[in-house]
């Protein structure tokens, strides 16, 4: 029974890779943003074990986790949690682009950061759920692009420098999935939301487990989803 750790797993693909690894037996450790949050996830998923911290205050993780017991060894560091906002560059103001930083490349750099020892003890893995937007930028799409772009760039960094240590790790990237985040999405292009236009979030479950499941001789790198409607 493997131990894995997952950001985001409160909707959308987090919550679908949880309850697949659940439903496996595997031992969950859920990140929630407060208390009332982690004993939602705790109900939610019985048998998980939750820690608090808030990735919008990436620089407040090591004092949150300080006062909080960790995993030993870790096999998997899921890092499924992010946000978005659109909007021209002309638009979007610095706020914005510090809160989408934050939250979708500062924090999983201080999460890998302070795990890394559990990762090491397991020769685990980190999977970094990126998107479409961080292989190309579109209109609008600026600062959410630029975070998914920057971490990829930690995961190309991270892969070369702990092969060592025998740590994988893997870069998925979807293209739009039916998720609450794509909702708010199509709403703020002012377009009808049709769940079913889009990937179901079993589907890109199936590629992070995909990933995971893959012998020790191999490693996936790079993993690209995309919508088959």
């Amino acid at each position: 029974m493997g131990t894995h750790l997952i950001t985001g797993a409160g909707s959308g693909i987090g919550a679908a890779v949880a309850r697949r690894l659940a439903g496996r037996g595997e031992q969950l450790w859920l990140l929630a943003r407060d208390a009332r949050r982690a004993k939602e996830l705790r109900e939610r998923f019985p048998g998980s074990r939750t820690l608090v911290g808030d990735l919008a205050e990436p620089e407040r993780l090591s004092w949150a986790f300080g006062q909080q017991e960790l995993p030993v060894e870790l096999d998997s560091l899921l890092q499924v949690a992010g946000v978005v906002e659109l909007g021209t560059v002309g638009e979007l103001s610095a706020k914005v682009w510090q809160h989408t930083l934050a939250v979708n490349t500062v924090a999983p750099a201080e999460l890998t950061r302070l795990l890394l020892p559990s990762l090491r003890q397991a020769r685990g893995q980190v999977v970094f759920v990126n998107s479409g937007a961080g292989l190309r930028a579109d209109a609008q799409w600026g600062a959410y692009a630029a975070s998914k772009f920057a971490l990829r760039a930690l995961a190309d960094a991270l892969r070369a420098e702990e092969h060592a240590h025998g740590v994988r790790v893997t870069s998925v990237h979807p293209g739009r999935t039916a998720t609450p985040m794509q909702e708010k999405v199509h709403a703020q292009e002012g377009r009808e939301y049709r769940p079913d236009a889009w990937i179901d979030p079993e589907s890109v479950a199936t590629t992070v487990l995909t990933a995971l499941d893959l012998p020790r001789d191999a490693e996936i790198t790079d993993l690209s989803v995309r919508p088959g409607h």
